[in-house]
C-alpha cells in the first residue's frame, strides 16, 4: 500500500494524515475480524442457564468461561460446573 502526503504538508500535517489513514484501516480490520467471528460464547446466557438448573431442582450454578458452549454437553457437565 502507498499513502501520498502532499508536497506542502508540513511535517504535523503529514502526522495527522499518516495517523488517520493508520486508524482507518485499523478500524477496518478489526470489523472484517468481528464479521468473520462466528465462535459461539456463553456471553449473556451464563445467568439464563443457572436459572434452567434452578427450575430443574438443581442448585443455580453459572457456567464458567472456557465451559463447552453446547447447552447439552454443559448439562450433562452439572457437577463439574
Amino acid at each position: 500500500m502507498r499513502l501520498d502526503i502532499p508536497e506542502d504538508a508540513d511535517v504535523e500535517e503529514a502526522a495527522a494524515i499518516t495517523a488517520a489513514v493508520g486508524q482507518h484501516l485499523t478500524d477496518v480490520a478489526a470489523a472484517a475480524a468481528a464479521a468473520e467471528s462466528t465462535e459461539e460464547t456463553w456471553q449473556g446466557e451464563k445467568w439464563r442457564f443457572a436459572g434452567r438448573l434452578d427450575a430443574l431442582g438443581e442448585e443455580p450454578k453459572r457456567v464458567p468461561d472456557g465451559a463447552p458452549t453446547d447447552a447439552w454437553t454443559a448439562a450433562g457437565r452439572i457437577d463439574r460446573l
